[in-house]
């Protein structure tokens, strides 16, 4: 599968994979900072999601397919990368099935486990929006509300609007696929699967997603890591505390 990129800066290759119903713009601020410092940063929109095709396929040992076929289409041989959420564990299976092709790896605010679905209030909300044919964001956001109460959260999600024709707006990710699939997204790591390179875990301080118990199991993955807190932070680490994600993972990426 072909995956959709945007591609900022010259040097050192960084991919950037978004978490579950995003899409790699959400990281362009962070990617300019990262293009400033030599590396040549891919924002890519994973399968099902942005502009990246659809297909009702949907597992992690994909993802991490799709990454080595990006690779070998931009003739990277290796490259450091950044995964959030879903993101994250698209980059955690990636980095075990080739590690070779891994330089640097940072993780953010997930865990190698399995999670259980939690995302049917969104997911209800957003076939709601789809199925609407609406004709402007507002009503929308106001549609989105009434599954949703954080906005912040639906601005996030509602990013995926785009106009299908003049008059009708939709929304960029497969939504049905992602449904069927929902059971994949939680999926935890391969009991077998490991990676003896350097790996930084970054948490968010206010996240539940990991927990101190969670160190055993990710420490039967990565046989070289550490976890980091930023303090103040949700989920969205590296977006409601951009300073600080940037400081902790330029500095891992120069390491």
């Amino acid at each position: 599968m072909k995956l959709h990129s945007k591609i900022k800066g010259e040097g050192q290759p960084l991919i950037i994979l978004h978490g579950f119903l995003g899409m790699g713009d959400n990281w362009k601020t962070l990617a300019n900072s990262y293009a400033k410092e030599g590396f040549e940063v891919h924002l890519v929109d994973q399968r099902n999601h942005g502009r990246s095709p659809h297909d009702e396929a949907f597992s992690y040992d994909l993802l991490a397919e799709d990454i080595k076929q990006y690779l070998q289409d931009k003739g990277l041989d290796f490259a450091s990368i950044i995964g959030h959420s879903m993101g994250g564990k698209t980059a955690m299976r990636f980095a075990t099935l080739y590690p070779e092709q891994v330089d640097k790896l940072i993780i953010v605010d997930i865990a190698p486990k399995y999670y259980a679905p939690h995302h049917q209030q969104i997911l209800e909300g957003l076939t709601k929006v789809s199925e609407a044919k609406l004709t402007s964001r507002t009503d929308a956001d106001e549609l989105l509300s009434k599954y949703l109460s954080e906005k912040p959260i639906r601005q996030f999600l509602l990013k995926n609007l785009y106009w299908k024709t003049q008059e009708e707006l939709s929304l960029r990710i497969n939504l049905e696929a992602l449904k069927q699939n929902i059971e994949e997204v939680g999926k935890g790591l391969p009991q077998d699967a490991a990676y003896s390179g350097e790996t930084l875990f970054i948490k968010g301080e206010n996240s539940d997603y990991i927990q101190e118990s969670d160190a055993d199991d990710i420490a039967s993955h990565f046989q070289s890591f550490e976890i980091q807190t930023i303090k103040g932070a949700g989920h969205w680490v590296h977006a409601e505390k951009r300073n600080a994600f940037y400081e902790l993972s330029i500095k891992h990426l120069h390491s």
